[in-house]
């Protein structure tokens, strides 16, 4: 009897990771890397991203900033009460009266925050280094129709 010749097997090609993995990675790895750098400030990533909320737009509430933070209100309730205790941001009746207080940032906390965005660069000059100015401006413009898309308030 001769032996049997046998064909190789066909390798298949893995399949591409999804685009929703990918960006959960990038999002976990830029995560990492935020909260080591801004640690040395002082600042968590939650703080970070209300303070930086509060540099965009005034007299927000804790409310709104726990939206925005992806954190519930009770715990940005303590986010702000600790900035404000810092001295970063003081917290002011709303217009309209109610309970409601509206935040601000401080001189202090625009220092923190200018602090922190130069770490925040630091990473993002990393993660860019290999794409072209075209890439990086098509990467921002997906990225933001794509978030735009899953707001809760989207048309479905």
């Amino acid at each position: 009897m001769t032996p049997r010749r046998t064909r190789p097997a066909v390798q298949q090609a893995a399949p591409a990771p999804r685009l929703g993995y990918l960006v959960f990675r990038l999002e976990r790895r830029i995560r990492a890397r935020l909260d080591d750098a801004l640690a040395r400030h002082g600042v968590t990533t939650t703080e970070y991203m209300a303070l930086s909320e509060l540099r965009t737009r005034e007299g927000v509430s804790s409310a709104e900033l726990a939206r925005i933070a992806f954190v519930t209100p009770q715990a940005m309730n303590l986010v702000v009460r600790d900035l404000e205790g810092r001295g970063l941001i003081r917290r002011d009746p709303h217009p309209d009266g109610g309970r409601v207080l509206c935040s601000r940032l401080t001189s202090e906390g625009l220092a923190v925050l200018r602090r922190c965005d130069g770490s925040l660069d630091d990473i993002e000059a990393v993660m860019l280094a290999k794409i072209d100015d075209a890439m990086r401006e098509t990467l921002v413009e997906g990225l933001t129709v794509c978030a735009r898309a899953l707001r809760p308030d989207a048309p479905v």
